[in-house]
């Protein structure tokens, strides 16, 4: 049968562990107008969930329903190509009739697209550099939306790096659009906690008091237990449940971590077996083995103070008040205005994140291989 460990694409309901009243609490969110701001540390599972509620009713019946990921991008321009292209192609494999009228609707780029000479369709071969007016783009594209015969969902995935952009007013412009929409609901997904807060929390900023938040925990144990022993007996296979809180905590409850470990435990798990911890430990080595040249060459590009302090959160696991003399001390560390520098680069990066003032390393396979050096 196949590996229900699924780690990449999307998941087939049977396959998609749990996340029962997350999905329709954000599907009856979407559906009664409301915008959402989706926060959960990376790799808990956003994108899955997303994708999971476009594929069930009605959001998959009545609506459109886009998924833009924008972690990548860096400017307003690289904003609105990668907004056009997701809504082009989503539109491509739902309504010709739809997707005439969008391209129609961009009249800033409309000469730039060629057509297909058997079909006459549109085909979205635009580069970066024909972008010329961003802004101009990126009302028609909301105004398309508006226009369109079924509502919208659009979710921007690692929203928070609109706040890196080369220009300053993003945010500002987006809200402008955003607040006169009627048919166009939005979630806003991301990963940084601090920013995603100040972005919709602080009275200074426009997008202030505007969406409803919903933050993803992760899957409880017994329930991921219950998941997995289900499909492990299923294929007459015993995973003891010591087995699976032995993954689920080194893994610190990451789903990702946690799907890739089963998915390779129930690969070698041959039928009539018990799984043992010796196997999981291998699997667990192998997956930072993996990964091992990735964090050789993040830690030579990080600077020796923001190194020291990312080391101490490491040993700590859990790190508190690590601008105190008894952190700075214990970990031999230069000063406090040292620590706070060094805090702010790290956590600009997302290499470090921060919760209730306790410090942690943000990748859980890169926390683990800390620890080992």
């Amino acid at each position: 049968m196949k590996n229900p460990f699924i780690i990449a694409g999307e998941i087939p309901q049977e396959y998609f562990c749990d996340r029962q009243e997350e999905s329709k609490l954000l599907i009856r969110k979407l559906t009664s107008g409301e915008n959402v701001c989706l926060f959960a540390p990376r790799r808990i599972g956003k994108s899955k969930l997303i994708h999971y509620c476009y594929s069930q009713n009605p959001l998959q019946s009545d609506y459109y329903c886009f998924y833009i990921d924008i972690y990548h991008t860096s400017t307003l321009r690289e904003f609105v190509y990668s907004f056009g292209q997701q809504v082009f192609s989503t539109l491509k494999g739902k309504s010709d009739t739809m997707l005439t009228k969008f391209v129609q609707t961009l009249k800033s780029i409309n000469a730039q697209f060629s057509y297909d000479a058997q079909t006459n369709m549109p085909a979205f071969n635009l580069s970066l550099g024909d972008f010329q007016r961003p802004d101009y783009t990126l009302e028609e594209i909301f105004y398309a939306l508006e226009q369109a015969d079924k509502p919208c969902v659009v979710c921007f995935d690692e929203f928070q790096q609109i706040a890196y952009y080369t220009e300053k007013n993003i945010e500002a412009l987006l809200r402008g659009h955003i607040q006169n929409l009627k048919n166009t609901h939005f979630i806003f997904s991301g990963s940084s906690r601090h920013l995603l807060q100040e972005m919709f929390h602080s009275q200074a900023r426009p997008f202030y008091n505007s969406v409803s938040t919903m933050k993803l925990l992760p899957i409880p144990l017994e329930k991921y237990y219950e998941f997995a022993n289900y499909w492990f007996s299923k294929t007459n296979k015993n995973i003891p449940f010591s087995i699976v809180e032995h993954i689920y905590t080194t893994m610190e409850s990451n789903t990702f971590y946690l799907q890739k470990t089963m998915h390779e435990l129930f690969e070698e798990t041959s039928k009539g077996e018990t799984c043992t911890l010796e196997q999981v430990n291998q699997i667990i080595n192998k997956i930072i083995d993996e990964n091992r040249d990735i964090y050789k060459h993040l830690l030579s590009m990080i600077p020796i103070r923001q190194k020291e302090l990312l080391f101490a959160i490491a040993k700590d696991g859990k790190a508190e008040k690590i601008m105190s003399s008894s952190f700075i001390h214990r970990h031999k560390l230069i000063s406090s205005s040292a620590v706070q520098t060094a805090m702010k680069k790290l956590l600009a990066l997302d290499i470090i994140t921060e919760q209730d003032n306790v410090f942690s390393i943000s990748d859980v396979l890169f926390a683990l291989y800390l620890k080992e050096l």
